[in-house]
């Protein structure tokens, strides 16, 4: 009968005070007479009583009740005095929490309200109850048991112990569709952040049941469907039941498509005198003919908006309309300019923000305190604020300023953590082994900065990077950046030398529209190179022979053309004359187009880019390094993906110089799969060379590939598995540096007898622009809890005599 002392309380104080109310009270506060406490003054329970009527009274039992120090105040009068009997709460000494390894102690310290040397209350307790639970049902367990008791301590202190049964994952069981007709429910699914519970579920958290995660992922969907022209698309709802059955949630959405949507016309209407409609169309992101996109309507409502304010028109807003002809299922589409209500943001209040500043929130805003105000630019600054990935949520609503024509902007966040730590790690057929420890921060310190520190390790390269970002440089959208790097990569199968690189870049980028960005910057870093010759790797053992190693010297074996200084392999003249420190000092830019759905996973849309360096602003290296690549994603059917990859590239050297091979492009399956890395184009094929891995590298190169994506028919989506096959072709050439080598002009060729050593020139294979690399091949594409993870099976189909093939390729890492 706990529950019912905080009632019986209250009706104490109401008979008191009522008996009161008749009868002539003090009227001062000093006439009060306190008894019952014993850690409390006397004279702190007076303070609360600053009236002799019975409403100061009950205000002051009321007051006493707030603080949560006492379980009962009783009031009552004895001759002229008022007499205040109170019951203290015991106090609490520290909270514990046993039983919880799923979530942390920190988290349920901060989600409950009882505290260490805090007031003691039964019912506080029992609200901190359902408020664990809460959170165990947000991390996955809704089927957690909570209990609590006290430990009775000396001078009225007490302990409280939370007992906490966390029982089993209790995560999204079953994600149902009901009413789509034109997208399967696994393509909806796919657009999801949530997931269903699988046998991967020990890896992932995304499983877990999320109100707030889905209704952004609803709102993923109707934004889905209406760039797919949909236009009458519409959640019906949206029901989650915990199936204990099951053990999880059941979670079903039920939706209605409508008819697809082609454009019948666009035209643009001006009712505000001084702007020309016409002037407005090149704006407009549509046309007759097209598909219905509303990301486009709403990227056209966005650039007329600020084009007619930057016009001088504040108050004027840009408003679609739709006229539908379900019929012919076609919409005639009309952005009308007008003039908007005359009301200006007094201010822009931010909550919630317990982390991040508010300047990295305000600066989303492109209007501010004073300037018109504008929905679209609101609903645009709503976006970019949840894109930033600093926050759970974000919702801005209005609320009325102190004039009719006066709003304020409330902008409520919530923060979520920003930071990690990734351990990954990966095998791949050129690299090896190789393993990654990386801390990223992309809230750094709340002021929205990116920092990034990682260190790595594996068979054949090693390394420490620094990145840091300032996306906003001198409060203008404008990102700076800088990364510091010391990398270092050893001799392998495919090199015979080592190469030891440190140095920096700094970087800056400009977003000009919202699919284009141009980033100019500067790097600078020395290259140290240096072919080993010991015994593992006697690789320029010809001009310094190895005791024991060295055919012919300091072991008694004779020379001939199979056993000789070269066989055990040599590095090519080419790649000795490069050894050494050379320092490079350059400046570049790149420049973007991006109009893909998904960064990570694109399905739909283009990304292109070009990029150019030009290396002679000091240093020791000239020359000019321009490339291109472009991919272009069509969804050929739900869930199948097509996919045209092209690239091209070209160097020359700057005033003359001669580039050094490894100034070259060496390339392998990253242009032509079946091919092995560094394994396409111009050779040292010089004697004994055409079985060794001395690649030259081209000056010039170009690519293409088709490749179609597919799911594995059969298994759960969520697992990840995609099956690709591909097609590629391509070439690279161009190698034009030094052949000749010797004093005289003279060429002595290789294993010539008596010496059988190395000569003083270099042959050159697979150097010709019109030989072309083909191949075909299959995919398995794993997105796994692991990281991403490939095995491409490829079979070369034309080649130059000095190519080397490579039909298994593999590549695969983790993060966690």
């Amino acid at each position: 009968m706990q529950f019912l002392r905080p009632l019986s309380n209250r009706l104490c104080v109401a008979v008191a005070a009522s008996a009161l109310l008749g009868g002539v009270l003090p009227a001062a506060a000093a006439n009060v007479t306190v008894r019952g406490n014993s850690r409390i003054d006397a004279e702190t329970i007076q303070s609360y009583f600053n009236g002799a009527d019975a409403e100061a009274v009950n205000s002051g039992v009321k007051a006493l009740y707030a603080t949560g120090l006492f379980s009962n105040v009783r009031v009552s009068r004895e001759g002229g005095r008022v007499v205040v009997t109170v019951t203290e709460n015991n106090s609490i000494n520290r909270v514990v929490f046993e039983g919880n390894s799923k979530v942390k102690t920190e988290v349920l310290q901060s989600e409950i309200q009882s505290k260490s040397r805090g007031p003691y209350s039964q019912a506080t307790i029992d609200a901190d109850i359902e408020r664990i639970k809460d959170a165990y049902r947000r991390s996955g367990r809704a089927a957690a048991k909570v209990t609590a008791r006290t430990v009775p301590l000396e001078n009225g202190k007490v302990d409280v112990v939370f007992t906490i049964d966390e029982g089993e994952k209790t995560g999204v069981k079953q994600i149902n569709f009901v009413g789509n007709q034109v997208f399967s429910s696994g393509k909806l699914r796919d657009l999801m952040q949530t997931t269903e519970m699988n046998f991967l579920s020990f890896f992932k958290s995304s499983d877990v049941y999320d109100p707030d995660r889905i209704a952004s992922d609803l709102e993923l969907i109707r934004r889905f469907y209406l760039k797919n022209g949909y236009a009458d698309f519409r959640v019906i709802g949206s029901d989650a039941q915990f199936n204990p059955e099951l053990g999880g949630y059941v979670i079903t959405i039920t939706v209605e498509e409508g008819p697809q949507y082609t454009v019948s016309s666009v035209d643009v209407e001006s009712h505000v005198p001084s702007v020309d409609a016409a002037s407005l169309r090149p704006m407009v992101r549509l046309s007759a003919g097209e598909i219905y996109n509303g990301d486009m309507v709403e990227k056209t409502v966005e650039a007329m908006t600020k084009e007619v304010a930057t016009r001088g028109y504040a108050f004027s807003q840009v408003r679609p309309r739709g006229d539908r002809d379900p019929a012919a299922r076609t919409v005639a589409i009309a952005f009308v300019v007008e003039e908007g209500p005359r009301v200006y943001i007094e201010r822009i209040v931010v909550r919630g923000n317990t982390r991040t500043r508010d300047y990295v929130i305000r600066r989303e805003f492109e209007i501010g305190e004073g300037d018109a105000y504008n929905r679209v630019m609101i609903d645009r600054a709503e976006r970019r604020l949840n894109n930033l990935g600093f926050f759970k949520k974000v919702k801005i609503s209005n609320e009325q300023g102190s004039a009719p024509d006066r709003v304020v902007v409330v902008v409520d966040v919530e923060d979520q953590p920003t930071g990690s730590l990734a351990v990954s790690g990966g095998y791949s057929t050129s690299d090896g082994f190789i393993a990654e420890v990386s801390v990223t921060e992309t809230n750094f310190m709340g002021r929205g900065q990116y920092v990034r520190l990682s260190v790595s390790g594996g068979q054949y390269a090693r390394g420490v990077e620094f990145s840091f970002t300032e996306p906003y440089f001198l409060g203008e959208r404008l990102a700076f950046g800088f990364d510091l790097y010391a990398k270092q990569s050893t001799v392998s199968s495919y090199s015979y030398y080592n190469n030891f690189v440190t140095g920096g870049t700094l970087r800056f980028g400009l977003p000009i529209t919202d699919e284009i960005t141009f980033s100019p910057r500067y790097s600078i870093y020395n290259t140290n190179i240096s072919v080993p010759n010991n015994s593992s790797y006697p690789y320029n053992d010809c001009n310094s022979p190895i005791w024991g190693t060295t055919p012919g010297v300091y072991n008694g074996t004779d020379l001939s053309y199979s056993n000789n200084c070269l066989t055990n392999g040599e590095a090519s003249l080419a790649l000795k004359q490069a050894e050494g420190n050379w320092l490079t000092s350059m400046f570049g830019y790149t420049l973007s187009y991006n109009t893909l759905d998904n960064n990570k996973n694109p399905t739909s849309g283009l990304f292109a880019e070009l990029r150019q360096d030009v290396a002679g602003a000091g240093g020791d290296s000239r020359f000019l390094r321009s490339t291109g690549d472009l991919r272009y994603y069509h969804e050929i059917i739900d869930q199948v993906v097509g996919i045209v990859h092209l690239q091209a590239g070209n160097i020359f050297g700057l005033g003359g110089q001669q580039l050094r091979i490894v100034d070259n492009f060496n390339l392998g399956p990253s242009l032509v799969r079946g091919f092995e890395p560094a394994g396409i184009g111009p050779r040292d094929v010089s004697g004994g060379y055409y079985s060794t891995g001395n690649a030259l590298g081209g000056t010039a190169y170009w690519g293409t590939s088709v490749e179609v994506q597919f799911p594995i028919w059969g298994l759960p989506r969520d697992i990840g598995l995609k099956g690709a096959i591909f097609a590629d072709a391509g070439s690279l050439w161009g190698y034009n540096g030094q052949t000749n080598f010797s004093s005289d002009g003279v060429c002595t060729p290789n294993n010539a007898p008596p010496l059988y050593t190395q000569g003083n020139c270099i042959d050159v294979g697979g150097n010709s622009s019109s030989i072309i690399r083909s191949s075909v091949g299959a995919s398995l594409i794993w997105s796994s809890p692991l990281g991403p993870i490939r095995f491409d099976f490829a079979k070369a189909l034309s080649k130059s005599d000095a190519d080397r093939t490579q039909f298994f390729r593999f590549t695969g890492g983790t993060s966690f």
